[in-house]
């Protein structure tokens, strides 16, 4: 039949090329209760961990650092001493405060080589000073330091470790090493039991260092915060101030290291010096006593004079080459070798005494490390060598100071010299009594000398103290640092998110049907003649649509009607709609029927052919006479009034069954029989719309054989049914045209997936209408 008057052509929406946000969320929101559920559980779990995991308390401390050079003011007395002390680096003392060697000190004062807890209902809580015995480990082996043990009292003699009965405050073999338990109270049966977590002091040590932090409060300031994450705040609060008296005791003795050594130089020339000045002053006693001497000239007084000044003068130069000799000993001696600083008496050139402390203080942080690490690390060698290089300078400066001391000796002796040479011109007895007079004033002075560096020395290390001064002690918060319950929650609550949403995501991804229209628009340009929602309320009824339903999907199926693009201008034209699909039970049936009645209902004589010869199924729906049917009227055994059907409460709708197919026949074969055009021939002749219900494309060839006879064809797409795959399928029989009119059908389509109003707004609105009518007509 001719085509030619205008139709009307089926709409296809063009949807944006970027993703459906709406559609998205949708999709989503339809699976709440699993992301209620995930959620609880979630938020319970969260609640769960925060009640079993131990609480961690931060605490913190604060120490000023002072510059050394500055750090106190006592005058002459101490300057040499104070030039010897190198400016403090802030950098340099956090390294010193984080050393390993001072933070074992800590371990090994406090006692906390083990950690002992308690076992609650909320599970195991770290005790401190609580503990009633401490665990003294002589000889320990690794077992020990495995696994926790457990100590449980049976009485106030002994107690069971992992089951084995020690006694207590006795050191005694185990499996676990030599051990002792001592006691810090009284204990009994009735005292709870204790876990021991056994560890090395070294890995306590190495623990807490990786959990200090010690950090300026500005670039510009000399003031650190130390903090420290416990579980239990005494203990942090212990371990801090422990920290900081430690420190402080390592600066002063690092100050008293050189104020001993010099002490000890000191006393040394003295202890000398005594015996050297009796001797002298006996021969003065002596000489006068044999000779009868009772004055001398005022020539040989000023003489004397002149000689005393000028060899006090020398026997100083003498002192400071003996002490630059001292140096040069120190010098050449290895790094592993020093026993300590040298003496420095004497000497007051602020570049060498500054070069001097920081060779000390270089030593000092190789003893500390050589007590954990070996002389072959790179830590070791690294302070060897600028030990090595310190003392370079050093041995430079000496060099040059020695020069310039041995060209002032050189001097002071031709004085002297010249000074004998005019005293021989005295008589013998005042020349001898002046040479020994001027012995025993050498003599005398350089004893005051060394008396006064010994007082001043000793003064300096009586008086020694840390260049650093606490701001504040250690203190813990009030409130716990970890674990962060707001971040938790919001943790757990995005993983109870997240699980859902992936599991769904994961179930998408592996599904291959058709979810949404934007699938079908992207795979194909055959356009979409309507949508037809899932109607579970329905169960398995084929025909829903009636004179007075208002449903959503009646009023779809309407819609659907209104859409068709065969409606001819006179209304005597005839159209043959052929329904297919790509598989079975994508419900080309469901759309046949009820289009068909829906057509019936607008006064439109519409007939419905059952084209699957193949499995029949109107039979059982609508109780349907079978034996006669398309098979018998293609094979000549019926008429057309002996295979049309009236459908019952319908007007003008009619179906024609399969028939019954022998087996000897093909369907194929009887649908390409003269009979079947004579048969949609005479059908145009008496009805409307002729539906031709086929079977699926993608399985037989029925629909194509059908084709030639259809004005137009609606191609039934269902949500979750159809693969993905078929869309290929459609879209190249649309490239070839082997149908005409080729229009598609979304058949089961879920929530809001629809390109128009959301399905729930829709059907609130058709379900509103009757009971609007019954209030106006009450």
């Amino acid at each position: 039949m001719s085509n030619s008057n205008a139709v009307y052509t089926p709409y296809s929406l063009m949807e944006s090329s970027s993703p459906n946000i709406r559609a998205i969320l949708l999709r989503y929101l339809r699976h709440w209760p699993w992301f209620v559920l995930s959620l609880g559980l979630a938020l319970g779990g969260a609640y769960l961990y925060l009640l079993y995991k131990q609480p961690i308390y931060r605490v913190q401390a604060s120490l000023l650092l002072l510059d050394g050079t500055k750090a106190d003011d006592r005058g002459g007395v101490l300057r040499e001493f104070q030039a010897a002390t190198p400016k403090k680096s802030v950098e340099n003392e956090i390294e010193m405060l984080k050393s390993a060697t001072l933070m074992g000190k800590v371990v090994e004062k406090l006692h906390l080589e083990h950690r002992y807890f308690h076992q609650t209902k909320f599970g195991k809580r770290e005790i401190y000073q609580e503990s009633p015995v401490e665990l003294i480990v002589e000889k320990g082996s690794q077992a020990l330091y495995e696994e926790p043990v457990t100590l449980t009292f049976t009485n106030n003699q002994a107690v069971q470790l992992n089951g084995t009965s020690i006694p207590l405050n006795q050191s005694v073999n185990t499996p676990y090493g030599r051990l002792r338990v001592a006691t810090r109270k009284p204990v009994s049966a009735a005292t709870a039991p204790l876990i021991v977590q056994a560890s090395t002091r070294q890995a306590v040590a190495g623990d807490y260092v990786s959990r200090l932090k010690a950090e300026p409060t500005s670039k510009t300031s000399s003031v650190v915060v130390l903090t420290v994450d416990d579980a239990v705040p005494a203990k942090g609060e212990a371990v801090l101030n422990t920290l900081i008296a430690e420190y402080n005791l390592a600066s002063i003795q690092s100050k008293n290291t050189v104020a001993s050594n010099t002490l000890k130089f000191i006393q040394e020339r003295l202890n000398g010096l005594s015996g050297e000045l009796s001797g002298v002053e006996s021969r003065v006693e002596s000489f006068k006593s044999n000779e009868g001497i009772t004055d001398l000239s005022t020539q040989a007084q000023t003489f004397l004079l002149s000689a005393k000044e000028n060899d006090a003068k020398l026997n100083e130069v003498n002192v400071q080459l003996s002490a630059l000799r001292d140096l040069q000993k120190y010098v050449r001696s290895q790094p592993a070798d020093q026993n300590g600083s040298p003496a420095i008496v004497g000497l007051n050139d602020p570049v060498l005494l500054q070069l001097l402390g920081k060779a000390s203080e270089l030593e000092l942080k190789r003893a500390d490390l050589a007590q954990t690490t070996s002389n072959e690390s790179p830590q070791v060698q690294s302070i060897d060598n600028q030990i090595k290089a310190t003392k370079r300078r050093i041995a430079d400066n000496v060099q040059t100071m020695q020069n310039m001391l041995e060209s002032t000796q050189r001097s002071y002796e031709a004085k002297n010299q010249a000074l004998a040479g005019q005293i021989r011109q005295v008589p013998r007895q005042e020349r001898a009594l002046m040479d020994i007079s001027r012995q025993q004033a050498i003599k005398n002075d350089l004893y005051t000398y060394l008396l006064q560096k010994r007082e001043e020395t000793a003064v300096a290390f009586a008086a020694a103290v840390s260049d650093s001064r606490t701001v504040d002690a250690a203190v813990s918060g009030l409130t716990p640092v970890k674990p962060v319950k707001p971040m938790i929650y919001l943790l757990f609550g995005m993983v109870g998110l997240l699980l859902p949403l992936g599991l769904i995501a994961g179930i998408d991804s592996l599904n291959q049907r058709i979810r949404s229209r934007q699938e079908v628009e992207k795979s194909t340009l055959t356009p979409i003649l309507g949508e037809l929602s899932s109607n579970p309320s329905s169960g398995k009824k084929r025909l829903v649509i009636t004179p007075r339903s208002r449903s959503l999907i009646t009023e779809q199926i309407r819609t659907l009607r209104a859409n068709l693009p065969f409606l001819e201008s006179t209304e005597s034209a005839s159209q043959v709609l052929l329904v297919t699909s790509s598989i079975s039970g994508e419900g080309k049936t469901f759309v046949s029927l009820n289009l068909g009645a829906s057509l019936s209902l607008v006064d439109r004589p519409t007939v419905v052919l059952e084209m699957d010869l193949r499995r029949p199924t109107y039979q059982e729906t609508f109780h349907l006479d079978n034996n006669v049917g398309i098979s018998e009227y293609l094979t000549g055994e019926a008429t057309l009034s002996d295979v049309l059907q009236p459908v019952p409460g319908y007007k003008n709708f009619f179906m024609i069954s399969s028939g019954i197919l022998d087996e000897e026949q093909n369907p194929a074969e009887l649908l390409s029989s003269p009979r079947m055009r004579q048969l949609i021939t005479d059908l145009r002749e008496r009805f409307s719309y002729i539906m031709l219900d086929t079977p699926p494309l993608g399985l037989v060839s029925d629909a194509q054989l059908m084709a030639p006879f259809a004005d137009s064809t609606l191609f039934v797409v269902r949500h979750g049914v159809t693969p993905q795959t078929s869309l290929k399928a459609i879209e190249l029989v649309r490239r070839e045209q082997r149908f005409k009119n080729l229009s598609l059908v979304l058949n089961g389509v879920v929530g809001n997936d629809g390109s128009y109003l959301s399905h729930s707004h829709k059907d609130k609105y058709y379900q509103a209408q009757p009971q609007t009518r019954r209030w106006l007509r009450a």
